[in-house]
């Protein structure tokens, strides 16, 4: 006896109906009567196939009353979820050679500046501030241990050559980050995102915006030393935000010119978007480490990645009159009066003098200077008497964050100097 395939009849029957719904024209309509008792396996095939037609009708009908769902917008930033999955991400913890406790969602975060995502939850607005912190108290440290006599024009100078946004966006460069186009939901998580039309918002944890901004570019005010370690930004210089040279801003109402406080409550914005978006994921990489791995850690990244990294001071300094504060600060350290010889030329007479010149404190030779003529080389050998003297270093020496550890050594007093020379 011949077997029946029934998986030939079975597909046939339950074959898959359209989604629309068929019309009243081709609606097959049952022959025969079927009682209310009628279970829909019993009834003819018709009525079956109408059945499954009547529900898939009703289905689509109610999809169709229900008023459709309104897009999403796009996130400003690429989801957390994604960093996982970056090979671009994955290389540049790599290639800084970051601990394993960093995670790939908190490095795609510092990668995201406020211009692009407002939401500090996923900008690196906070990392930022923390790894500034870090990087201002740890470079200030060093440079007042390791030049214990430097003015603070040359202090404020070094610190903006280590810890400022010029250099640390030479340090992401270096380090190999690359910048997105634009921001949006679609981009690399391994990518620096920010936005040059959006204002960007200083990030700095000293100073303030001067209530006497204006005055002091409308009047050309000099700013004293006092008054820009007090109320100016880690380097001297005035907080971004202020009103620039031929702009013009209203005064606030009953607050008279030189109490108008409303200028420190506005937002203060950064004119250099690139410069600023680099520097910040500097800071927030180096604030990730301090939350991640401690402050130890965070100190070893500093010193390898910033304060190791060439400065020369000596070509910082601009000396007015170097001869007379040369001799001001003999009279300080009650050394003998500085007195100028000369101690080779050649060529006097003719188109190229050399004069080789020494200044003398007593029977100490404080500098030599080398100059066409004899002015020039005795004000060349005052310079580097006073570069001398403000270069002093005692060389590797301990410095305060040293005490921190748990197995570091008690802290021994440094050399403190009294101060420059005021002319």
């Amino acid at each position: 006896m011949k077997r029946i395939r029934l998986d030939k009849f079975s597909s046939r029957l339950l074959s898959a109906t359209p989604v629309r719904p068929a019309s009243n024209s081709t609606r097959i309509r049952p022959t025969t009567r079927i009682s209310p008792s009628t279970s829909p396996l019993q009834a003819p095939i018709c009525c079956q196939r109408r059945w499954q037609n009547s529900a898939s009708a009703a289905s689509s009908v109610e999809h169709q009353d229900e008023p459709p769902e309104e897009p999403l917008p796009p996130l400003p930033s690429p989801p957390s979820g994604r960093a996982r999955h970056s090979a671009k991400l994955a290389a540049l913890h790599a290639r800084l050679s970051l601990s394993s406790k960093i995670p790939l969602n908190t490095l795609a975060r510092a990668l995201i500046d406020p211009s692009a995502d407002a939401n500090p939850r996923f900008n690196n607005s906070n990392l930022a501030f923390m790894g500034a912190t870090l990087i201002q108290y740890h470079a200030s440290e060093y440079l007042i241990a390791r030049w214990p006599r430097l003015p603070m024009a040359i202090l404020f100078s070094a610190m903006k050559g280590f810890s400022g946004p010029p250099a640390l966006r030479q340090v992401a460069l270096a380090w190999g980050v690359e910048a997105a186009a634009a921001p949006g939901e679609e981009v690399d998580p391994g990518l620096l995102q920010f936005s040059e039309k959006k204002p960007t918002v200083f990030l700095g944890s000293w100073g303030y915006v001067r209530a006497e901004a204006k005055e002091l570019i409308k009047y050309k005010w000099r700013r004293g030393m006092s008054s820009r370690v007090l109320y100016d930004d880690a380097f001297g210089e005035l907080i971004p935000g202020q009103p620039k040279e031929g702009e013009e801003e209203e005064e606030p109402k009953d607050v008279g010119p030189e109490v108008s406080g409303a200028r420190n409550t506005k937002d203060m914005v950064v004119m250099d978007a690139v410069e600023n978006a680099h520097a910040n994921f500097v800071r927030a990489v180096i604030g990730a480490i301090y939350l991640h791995c401690g402050r130890e850690t965070a100190k070893t990244f500093i010193k390898a990645h910033l304060l190791s990294r060439t400065l020369d001071l000596g070509n910082m300094f601009r000396f007015k009159l170097p001869t007379r504060e040369l001799a001001r600060l003999c009279a300080r350290e009650d050394f003998d009066a500085p007195v100028a010889r000369i101690l080779s030329e050649t060529g006097r007479l003719s188109r190229t003098p050399v004069f080789v010149i020494g200044i003398y404190s007593g029977r100490d030779l404080l500098g030599e200077g080398v100059g066409a003529s004899l002015a020039f080389a005795r004000t060349a050998a005052a310079i580097n008497a006073l570069k001398k003297w403000y270069l002093y270093s005692p060389g590797e020496v301990g410095v305060p964050s040293d005490t921190f550890a748990t197995d570091g050594d008690p802290w021994k007093p440094l050399y403190v100097d009294i101060g420059e020379i005021v002319n």
